[in-house]
Order: C-alpha cells, then sequence, then structure tokens
C-alpha cells in the first residue's frame, strides 16, 4: 500500500530527517516490547541520492505455473506490450539459475515504466501452488494503478480474480482519492489494486504520454513483508546507499483491515523512493496477526515473485555488496539484453541485479521512465 501521509494513523514529533522508529512486538497486542531502529528517515530521499550505480527498478518476476494461463490473464487485463517470448536453456542460463537442468519459457510484457517478466520453469511441473497471505512473509505483492474513471480493479475483477478485500471493492481509506484492495491470480500469487481520482492522479506518475500510448496502468511497487522490519530496512539501506523516505505505526483502523480482510490489524512499515514518483519497495511487518520468521532461502525459480535493480556497473555492484555481505547464486551472467546476478536479502528473498548490455536500450530504467 504506498498510502497517503495524511492516513497515517499516528505521527509523531521529531527531529528533522530522523526519527526513531518504535515497534511494539506482541503475541495478543497486549505485551510491548520496544525496538529502536539504527535507520534515518530522510523525507526528500530517493535513488537519485545514491552514491552508487544504481538506477532504479527494472523488472518485476512472477514464477508461474502456466504461462498461457498467467500471460492470457495479466495481458488480457492490462494490454501490455509483448516484448518476446521465448524457451530458453543454456549454459548462461545454468550458471545464472545454480542449476544444470534449467529450462524454461518466459514472456516479458513492458508496462509503462518497467518490465513484467511471467516464466514457467519445466522442473516446476506438477509442484502445487499456495496462497500468499497478506501478513507474509517474503514477497507478497506488487501493484497496479489506475485511474478511476477507467479502474484496473474492474478489469480485472472481470478478469476472474479472486478479490481477498472485504466486500469485493476497492476501500477508501483516508478520502484523499485513492481506493485500494487486495486480490489473487490463480497461482495464489497476490497484487495491490490501486485507484486514484482526478486529484492524485494529476500529481502521480500517470502522464499525457502514458495516455497516448493507451495505458490505462501501471506498476508501482515491491512489497516485502518481514518478521524484522528494522533489520530489513537497515539491510536495503546499506545495500541501495540511502535511506528510507517515509515509516508508519499502524495499529487497528477498521479500512486497512478491510483491504487486508484481517481484524484489528497492527502493523509496521517503511518506504524507499524508488524514482521521483511511481516506484517503491515497501517493506512491512505485521504485529497482528505475526508475520512468522522465513527460515532459509527461497529458490530462484520458486513459484512467486522477484524483483530486479538496474545498476550501470553490475561488476562494481557485485563487488560492493559482496563486500557488504550479500549472497549470490553465481557472478554476473550476460543472457539477453543484460547482465545480470541473483540474490537473496536478508530475509531470504530473490532479487536480481541487471545491467543493460546497451545503456540506450529502450528496457533499460532511463528509457523505461521518460
Amino acid at each position: 500500500m504506498t498510502l497517503n501521509i495524511d492516513s497515517r494513523i499516528e505521527t509523531r514529533s521529531i527531529a528533522p530527517r530522523r526519527r526513531a522508529f518504535a515497534a511494539a512486538i506482541s503475541l495478543a497486542l497486549a505485551a510491548c516490547v520496544s525496538q529502536v531502529a539504527a535507520y534515518e528517515i530522510d523525507e526528500d530521499a530517493t535513488v537519485y541520492d545514491t552514491p552508487t550505480t544504481i538506477l532504479g527498478i527494472n523488472h518485476i518476476g512472477l514464477s508461474v505455473s502456466d504461462l498461457d494461463a498467467a500471460l492470457a490473464f495479466y495481458q488480457g487485463v492490462t494490454g501490455y506490450t509483448l516484448l518476446r517470448r521465448e524457451t530458453i536453456t543454456s549454459d548462461a542460463a545454468a550458471t545464472l539459475y545454480g542449476r544444470s537442468d534449467i529450462r524454461y519459457e518466459t514472456a516479458v510484457l513492458e508496462a509503462p515504466n518497467m518490465l513484467f517478466e511471467l516464466t514457467e520453469f519445466s522442473h516446476n511441473q506438477g509442484k502445487p501452488t499456495t496462497k500468499m497471505p497478506a501478513q507474509g512473509p517474503g514477497m507478497t505483492h506488487t501493484c497496479f494503478q489506475s485511474p478511476s474513471a477507467d479502474s484496473a480493479f474492474d478489469r480485472f475483477k472481470a478478469a476472474g480474480a479472486e478479490i481477498l478485500s472485504r466486500g469485493g471493492e476497492p476501500v477508501d481509506l483516508g478520502g484523499y482519492g485513492v481506493t485500494y484492495a487486495y486480490a489473487y491470480d490463480a497461482d495464489g500469487n497476490m497484487f495491490e489494486l490501486e485507484q486514484l481520482d482526478a486529484g492524485p492522479l494529476a500529481v502521480g506518475a500517470y502522464n499525457d504520454r502514458w495516455k497516448a500510448q493507451g495505458y490505462n496502468s501501471w506498476m508501482t511497487q515491491v512489497a516485502l513483508v518481514t518478521h524484522d522490519i528494522v533489520r530489513l530496512t537497515d539491510f536495503y539501506e546499506e545495500i541501495l546507499a540511502f535511506a528510507p523516505y517515509r515509516d508508519g505505526d499502524y495499529v487497528n483502523n477498521e479500512r486497512m483491515g478491510d483491504i487486508t480482510n484481517i481484524d484489528n490489524l497492527s502493523l509496521l512499515a517503511s518506504w524507499f523512493r524508488m524514482n521521483e514518483r511511481s516506484k517503491t519497495i515497501e517493506l512491512w511487518q505485521y504485529r497482528n496477526p505475526i508475520t512468522e520468521e522465513y527460515i532459509g532461502k527461497r529458490g530462484v525459480t520458486d513459484f512467486g515473485y522477484s524483483f530486479s535493480i538496474e545498476v550501470g556497473d553490475i561488476q562494481a555492484e557485485y563487488a560492493r555488496m559482496s563486500e557488504l555481505g550479500v549472497e549470490f547464486v553465481s557472478a554476473p551472467v550476460q543472457l539477453g539484453d543484460f547482465w545480470q546476478a541473483f540474490a537473496h536479502d536478508v530475509d531470504g528473498n530473490v532479487f536480481s541485479l541487471r545491467q543493460a548490455t546497451d545503456p540506450n536500450s529502450p528496457y533499460s530504467v532511463p528509457q523505461l521512465e521518460r
């Protein structure tokens, strides 16, 4: 949820550009333990502040059980351009994914501000899928925003999405012109739908070029849910090398409970701004219900989400992040239009680094975000 600043349940008076993040951890919201964040909040911080070569979020990846069905669903609703669909098996792919038997079919969709890649791995055939709970843990969802007057929610619902939010309709969280809903695809992957009225639409990412090209939705976020938000926020602040711009503490808000279909909801959040207006990495820790700790590392090809951070110099970033303790599946490998390397964050979530082989590629962040 990319919440409007006015929707916070609780605000605190803090010295400029710095605040402590107090988190009450409780099994039944009765006994509380305070924890103080090591990170700082900088309300003006964006990815453009990083001294590294990080450019932003290049793509959201989704490992699916049935590529035909997933492509028909997501492209049918969004109308995103299919850039290519191909089957891949190669030594480079084996190195990148860390398994010799790799074979997969992938479909790459172009949203107006990033890529959306759907992949069916042959070795996942016949494996059961599971429904991601709102409280995680893991990368629980991405988000599709759209104008309220041309709602992606309506199109997803008509296409058969299972609506998680109560009442089967978007929820008006704070009266500021944005409604929210959570939904599932056929594999149990959760996604968020945000509908923007004219006011927030005018100051958001939507622009005349997208409208002229026929885009009526766009993708906005990587949402990671953790058992320890301080630790995960510290991790991303260290590898991104800029500060989160917001945090939040939300307790027993009925409308947020309606969005997630959870009674007595209590959670913490922090956000990293990955471009000027349309992309964020958002982190959540649920206190009720409690987000359980994920033990181990998620498989790079497991069903569900992953995402990539595009960089200008992948060798330098691979070396820098390795020194910071990030564990990579392999050294960078050239595959298709990008040099790539998969890694795990401190919670075991999968992400990757990418560098376009052609810096002027239309599928590189600077061009995707024009």
